[in-house]
C-alpha cells in the first residue's frame, strides 16, 4: 500500500471533497492492515494516526478510522527479518510514545481505546491470519519500546485531563498499573510526580472500588521499583496524607470484606513507610491520632465515637493489622512530638495489658499461636515506647509485672509456645523468647539511668531474681536455643551492671553469687568466642559488669581474687584478641589499687611459663608495630624527639584549636592501650617484674617514661600552635620552652643510649654464651676422642698377643715405679698381682664381663621355668635340663 500517497492526501487541504477521500483511504488502510503492522511501515502509520488526530477537534468523523488505527495497534507487530526489531527499534519507541501525547484528543472513546490498547502490550494476542513473508514480533517488544519511548511519563501528565472523568482515569490507571511493573517506567513515572499525583485522589468517590484499588498497587510498585526515598518525599505532604487517613479510616470502620480488609492493611504499610520520614505531617493531618486510636481501643476502653462499639473479627487480615499496627507506633515514637499522643492514648497501659501469664483474651479470642505472638510484639513495642513514657510507666507499676512476668517465665508448667513469628525465633516448646523480650525491655528502661526505676527494681529484689535467672539458665544450654540463651545472659549482665554501676550497696547485694556467675563466663573455652553464636558479646558484658558490680567493692574484689579471678582476666588477655584488650587492661588498672592484686599478677602464668609483665611488654611492643612507632629491629628508640609518635601523629598537621579540645597527643592516649600499658606496669612498681628478657627491659625503658615522653609531645605541640598562629613568646617564656624541649629530648637520648647500653651487653653475653657452647662441644668431641682411642687400644690388647705383654710390661714397670727404692724396716709386703691373670687392668673381687647377646642366649629369663615353656633351638640359650633322663649323672649348672 503506497502510505505516502495516503500522508499526502491527508495533508490536502484545497478540495473540497477531500474529507471523504480521506476517510476512505484510511478505511482502506485498516482493511490492509488488519492482521498487524509491519515495523518498517509503523513510522508512516503513526504519522497518519497522528495527522487523523489532529483533524478531529473540527472533523468528528475522523474519530472512527483514529479508533480503528489504535485498536490494530494492539495486535503483535510484524517483521520480515530478524533484524528488523532492532532496525526499527528507534521508529518504534517514537510510535509508542505518540500514544501517550495522543491522549490529549478530547475524545472519550479514544482515550479509553489507547489505554486498551497499552493494557494488550501485556497480554499479547496471536494474529488472526498468518501473512506471508512476515512474522510476529516477540511478545515483550512493545513493552521494551514501550519503555524506551517513555510512554509512562506522558501516560501520569494526562491524568491531570481527567480529574472529573472517573471512567477515563480508571483506564489510565489500569494502563499505568500495567506499566508500573517495570523498574523503567517506575523510574519515569516517579519523575513525573505520579505517587503525589495518584495518592492525592485516593479518596475520591468511586462506586466500583478500583479507583483505590489500582492506586494503591501502582503505590506499592512505585515503593518497590523506584527511588523509595523520592516517592516518600513525594508523598509526604499534607494533601497525600490527609487522603490516606479518609481512606484508612473508612476501610477500617466500614471495611467488612476480605477484599477491604485486604486493601486497608495495605494503606497501613504505605502510610508506615511514609512515617519513616521525620518531615511528614501526620501529627498535623490527625493521622497520628487516630492510628493510637485504633492501635489501643481493645486494650483500652474509649469513648470516642470513632471505635465506641467498634469490634474486630479474628480473621487473619484483623491480625495482621494488630501487628502493623504495634509496628507503626514504634515508627511514630521517634517523632519526639508524639510522645504527648502517646500519653494521652495510655499506650504504655494497652501494651503493659500483655505483660502477663497469657490467659483466654476477653476482647477477641484469638488462638494460642496468635496470642503469643501479639504478646511478643507488645513487648518489643514497649522497649521503644516505654523508655519515653517513664511516668506513665511507673503508675502502671511497669517493673512489677515484668518481674512478675519474669518469675513467670522460669517456672515449669503446661503452657507451650509455638515459636512462628519473627519474635519467637528459637522459643518452640519454651519460654526462651518471652524472657528474652522482657530482659530486652528491662535493659532498655535500666539504661536510662533514672534513680526511680532503678531503686524501684533494687527494691523489689530484681539483683537476686536475676542472678537466680542466669544460673537457671547455665544448665539450659543447648545446640538449638544456644544463641538466643547466651543473649538472654548477656542481657542479665547489661542490666546488672546498670543497676550495680554507681551505688555501693547495690555491689554488696550483687556479692560472692553474682561473682561466681562471672567467673563461669570467664572459664569458657576461648574456642568458642570464634564461633559466631554470642560469646563475644557475653564476654564483653562480662567485662562491663566486672566493671560496674565488682569493682571500689572491696568484699567481691577480694573473693574475685580469691577465686583466681585475675589468672583468668589474664589469660583472656593472653589471647591477644584487640577487641577485648582495651576493655582487660581498663579493668586491670582499677584492680591494681587493690594491694593484694599484685601478687595474683606477679603468679601468673602463661604458656611457656610467660608472666604478665612480659606479657604486658608484648602487647605494647605489637601495638607500637600496628600504630607504625619507629624503632629499630633491637626495639631502641630512634627519634628521641618524638619517641611516641605513631604514623598517624606524622601525618596529621597540626592544627591551631581552643584551649578546651583534646590535641592529637592527648587522643592518643585514649585511643590505644599503651597508657592503660604503663598504668598498670606502674602499680606494679617496674621493680623485680619476673620472666623479662632483654628484649622486654629494651621495652620496658620506653614504658618507663612513656609519662615523661607524652608530656614532651603537648609541649612540642604548643611550641608548633604558637608558631602557626605566628605569636612572639616573651623572653623567659621562650627560655622555658626552649628548656621544656630540650629537657624532653634529653630523656629520649638518655633511653636510647640505655637501651643501646642493654643492646651491647647483651650482643656480649651472646658471645660468651656462643663460645662456652663451642668449648663445651670440643670437649665433647676431645672426650669422645679418647674414648675410642681407649677402645682401639683395648682391641689391640686383645687381638694381639705382642701388644698385650708389652703392656703388660708397662703395667708391671708403672707398678715399680710406684714403689719405695727402700723398704722400711719391719714392713711387711703384700703381692698387688695375681699369678697366672691375662688382664691389663686392675682386678677386683667382682668381674664385669662382656658375654654373649641378650637375644641369643635368652635374657634374665632363661634359667627359669618359663623357658623350658620353649623348644629348645639348636645353639640358642641355655636351659635346665630335666633330671630324670640320666640318674647317675650329677647336676650340672653354669653360670656366666
Amino acid at each position: 500500500m503506497d502510505l505516502n500517497r495516503v500522508i499526502k492526501l491527508l495533508e490536502d487541504t484545497d478540495k473540497d471533497d477531500l474529507e471523504e477521500k480521506q476517510l476512505k483511504s484510511v478505511k482502506k488502510l485498516v482493511q490492509y492492515y488488519q492482521n498487524g503492522f509491519p515495523l518498517g511501515d509503523l513510522a508512516q502509520i503513526f504519522k497518519i494516526l497522528n495527522l487523523c488526530a489532529g483533524k478531529i477537534v473540527n472533523q468528528p468523523h475522523f474519530i472512527e478510522p483514529a479508533y480503528n488505527i489504535i485498536k490494530l495497534c494492539g495486535l503483535p507487530f510484524l517483521k520480515k527479518k530478524v533484524s528488523d526489531e532492532i532496525t526499527y527499534a528507534e521508529d518504534t519507541a517514537n510510535s509508542i510514545a505518540l500514544l501517550g501525547d495522543l491522549m490529549k484528543v478530547p475524545s472519550s472513546e479514544l482515550r479509553i481505546q489507547i489505554c486498551k490498547c497499552i493494557v494488550d502490550f501485556y497480554h499479547a494476542e496471536p494474529p488472526k491470519k498468518h501473512i506471508t513473508g512476515y512474522q510476529q514480533a516477540s511478545s515483550t517488544y512493545k513493552i521494551q519500546m514501550a519503555e524506551v519511548g517513555g510512554l509512562a511519563k506522558t501516560m501520569v501528565q494526562s491524568l491531570a485531563l481527567f480529574e472529573n472523568q472517573l471512567v477515563e482515569k480508571l483506564w489510565v490507571l489500569k494502563a499505568l498499573q500495567h506499566l508500573s511493573t517495570s523498574e523503567v517506567n517506575c523510574t519515569f513515572m516517579m519523575k513525573a510526580q505520579a505517587a503525589r499525583g495518584i495518592c492525592a485522589h485516593l479518596s475520591d468517590p468511586d462506586p466500583s472500588g478500583q479507583l483505590l484499588f489500582r492506586s494503591s498497587e501502582i503505590l506499592w510498585n512505585l515503593l518497590e521499583k523506584s527511588s523509595k526515598e523520592e516517592i516518600i518525599q513525594q508523598l509526604s505532604n499534607l494533601e497525600c496524607l490527609l487522603a490516606l487517613k479518609e481512606v484508612f479510616k473508612h476501610l477500617f470502620m466500614r471495611g467488612f470484606s476480605h477484599y477491604d480488609r485486604q486493601l486497608r492493611n495495605d494503606i497501613l504499610v504505605i502510610t508506615t513507610i511514609i512515617a519513616q520520614n521525620p518531615e511528614a505531617p501526620m501529627i498535623e493531618c490527625g493521622f497520628t491520632r487516630e492510628l493510637i486510636l485504633f492501635a489501643t481501643f481493645n486494650e483500652v476502653k474509649s469513648q470516642n465515637p470513632l471505635v465506641k462499639g467498634l469490634k474486630l473479627s479474628n480473621s487473619y487480615e484483623n491480625f495482621e493489622l494488630k501487628k502493623l499496627l504495634f509496628n507503626i507506633i514504634v515508627i511514630l515514637c521517634k517523632d519526639l512530638p508524639t510522645v504527648q499522643l502517646l500519653t494521652d492514648g495510655k499506650v504504655v497501659l494497652a501494651l503493659l495489658t500483655y505483660v502477663k501469664k497469657p490467659e483466654k483474651h476477653k476482647i477477641i479470642e484469638w488462638s494460642a499461636a496468635q496470642y503469643e505472638e501479639l504478646q511478643l510484639h507488645a513487648i518489643a513495642t514497649l522497649s521503644s515506647v516505654a523508655p519515653l513514657l517513664i511516668e506513665e510507666y511507673m503508675v502502671c507499676q511497669g517493673n512489677a509485672r515484668i518481674l512478675s512476668f519474669l518469675e513467670w517465665c522460669e517456672t515449669e508448667d503446661s503452657f507451650f509456645s509455638h515459636g512462628n513469628s519473627f519474635h519467637g525465633t528459637g522459643g518452640r516448646g519454651n519460654k526462651f523468647a518471652h524472657m528474652r523480650y522482657t530482659l530486652r525491655l528491662l535493659r532498655a528502661m535500666v539504661y536510662l539511668e533514672d534513680e526511680t526505676v532503678n531503686k524501684d527494681l533494687c527494691e523489689k529484689e530484681a539483683i537476686q531474681q536475676l542472678i537466680g535467672i542466669f544460673k537457671n539458665t547455665i544448665n539450659k544450654i543447648n545446640d538449638k536455643e544456644e544463641a538466643i540463651i547466651l543473649e538472654i545472659q548477656s542481657d542479665i549482665l547489661l542490666i546488672l551492671s546498670g543497676l550495680c554501676e554507681n551505688s555501693t550497696s547495690r555491689k554488696e547485694i550483687f556479692g560472692t553469687e553474682g561473682v561466681d556467675i562471672i567467673l563461669h563466663v570467664m572459664k569458657i573455652d576461648p574456642k568458642k568466642f570464634q564461633s559466631g553464636l554470642g560469646y563475644n558479646v557475653l564476654l564483653f558484658s562480662t567485662l562491663d559488669s566486672i566493671w560496674c558490680c565488682i569493682l571500689a567493692c572491696y568484699s567481691s574484689e577480694d573473693y574475685f581474687l580469691e577465686k583466681e579471678g585475675i589468672f583468668l582476666l589474664l589469660d583472656l588477655l593472653a589471647l591477644n584478641q584487640k577487641k577485648f584488650c582495651n576493655l582487660i587492661l581498663a579493668i586491670m588498672v582499677e584492680f591494681c589499687d587493690n594491694p593484694k592484686t599484685t601478687a595474683h599478677v606477679n603468679a601468673w602464668r602463661g604458656k611457656k611459663s610467660q608472666t604478665a609483665a612480659s606479657l604486658l611488654i608484648k602487647l605494647w611492643r605489637k601495638e607500637e608495630r600496628e600504630l607504625g612507632v619507629k624503632r629499630d629491629k633491637h626495639g631502641v628508640i630512634i627519634d628521641t624527639k618524638k619517641p611516641l609518635f605513631t604514623s598517624f601523629q606524622e601525618e596529621q598537621k597540626i592544627i591551631a584549636l581552643p584551649a578546651n579540645c583534646p590535641t592529637v597527643a592527648i587522643l592518643d592516649v585514649a585511643e590505644n592501650i599503651r597508657a592503660k600499658i604503663y598504668a598498670v606496669l606502674d602499680k606494679l612498681d617496674f621493680e623485680n617484674l619476673p620472666g623479662l628478657s632483654t628484649e622486654d627491659f629494651i621495652t620496658l625503658c620506653i614504658i618507663h617514661r612513656y609519662l615523661d615522653f607524652k608530656i614532651g609531645e603537648i609541649w612540642n605541640e604548643i611550641c608548633e600552635e604558637i608558631k602557626l598562629e605566628k605569636l612572639k613568646p616573651v623572653a623567659t617564656d621562650k627560655y622555658i620552652l626552649e628548656a621544656i624541649t630540650t629537657a624532653s629530648e634529653n630523656v629520649g637520648k638518655m633511653v636510647a643510649s640505655l637501651q643501646r647500653e642493654m643492646t651491647e651487653s647483651q650482643a656480649r653475653q651472646d658471645v660468651q654464651n656462643e663460645q662456652k657452647a663451642y668449648a663445651k662441644i670440643q670437649a665433647t668431641h676431645k672426650q669422645r676422642e679418647l674414648a675410642n682411642k681407649s677402645w682401639e687400644n683395648f682391641l689391640a690388647r686383645t687381638s694381639n698377643a705382642k701388644t698385650l705383654k708389652k703392656a703388660k710390661r708397662l703395667q708391671e714397670k708403672a707398678i715399680e715405679a710406684s714403689r719405695h727404692s727402700e723398704r722400711p724396716p719391719n714392713a711387711i709386703f703384700h703381692q698387688t698381682d695375681i699369678k697366672g691373670l691375662n688382664t691389663t687392668v686392675p682386678s677386683g673381687r667382682v668381674v664385669a664381663v662382656e658375654s654373649t647377646p641378650v637375644r641369643l642366649v635368652g635374657g634374665p629369663l632363661a634359667d627359669t621355668d618359663i623357658a623350658l615353656k620353649k623348644l629348645p633351638i639348636r645353639g640358642g640359650a641355655l636351659q635346665r635340663v630335666k633330671a630324670g633322663k640320666t640318674a647317675a649323672e650329677p647336676k650340672k649348672s653354669v653360670d656366666i
